[in-house]
């Protein structure tokens, strides 16, 4: 079983949240064996990192809020899509919070596999998926994107894309000026061509996540009595051999 977590990391629901459907749906036309969930940071508190160290006692945050709902569904997953909308050049406020204090409280949760001078984090290889948009056309979204690749080179995952020419790096929409909520669903609509290419880029970006992620699946059992007993591919070794 391949588990597939969509996020979308917009404060309202809407482009992002659409674009992120159309993903996932794509995701679970690949097989049977598939298992996609949608989360979004709508509605959730994450508050910023204090670096007060206390995750690297055992890997769990101090402050209370929705982090570790999140991060557990984070760890659990093969495939991560994010769609994300542009906030300033890059991503919004609380999905950057997410991001800083998991990377830190990944580093408490596995350092015990480690000698103390190796300081390390071990190797997720999930596949990591970006989507982006934003309200005009030249607006941050591929410096968006690249903030996630950052993400997922520093997790340790693979950063993945969709299908050339209409995934790069990642998929970069926007709405053509348009600041509703259902702004890319109404240009779909009405056939406008560069919110389809958002679209085809969406669907390929996670059909090629999922397909990679099998691929890294199956080459881990093949070689297990490698991995297994390999602290830098723990994360990867038990989403394997994990009982669904």
């Amino acid at each position: 079983m391949i588990k597939v977590l969509g996020i979308s990391g917009s404060p309202r629901k809407g482009n992002s949240q659409f674009l992120l459907d159309i993903a996932l749906e794509s995701a679970k036309l690949i097989s049977d064996e598939i298992e996609v969930e949608s989360y979004s940071i709508r509605g959730k508190k994450f508050g910023g990192c204090v670096m007060c160290q206390n995750c690297q006692v055992d890997g769990e945050c101090i402050i209370k809020d929705d982090f570790k709902a999140l991060r557990d569904k984070w760890i659990e997953a093969d495939v991560i899509i994010y769609s994300v909308p542009v906030y300033h050049m890059g991503m919004p406020a609380q999905l950057k919070a997410f991001i800083d204090r998991l990377g830190n409280s990944m580093f408490g949760r596995y350092k015990d596999n480690f000698k103390p001078e190796e300081a390390t984090l071990p190797r997720s290889l999930k596949t990591i998926a970006t989507i982006t948009q934003g309200t005009h056309v030249f607006s941050g979204q591929e410096h968006t994107i690249t903030q996630m690749i950052n993400h997922a080179l520093i997790m340790g995952c693979i950063p993945v894309t969709g299908d050339m020419w209409e995934s790069y790096i990642g998929v970069g929409g926007w709405t053509n000026t348009l600041e509703g909520r259902n702004a890319l669903e109404q240009l779909v609509a009405e056939g406008d061509r560069d919110a389809l290419v958002a679209v085809r880029g969406s669907r390929s970006i996670a059909k090629r996540a999922v397909e990679i992620s099998m691929l890294l699946r199956e080459g881990a059992k093949y070689k297990e009595s490698y991995f297994g007993s390999n602290p830098v591919y723990v994360p990867l070794m038990d989403r394997v051999n994990r009982k669904e």
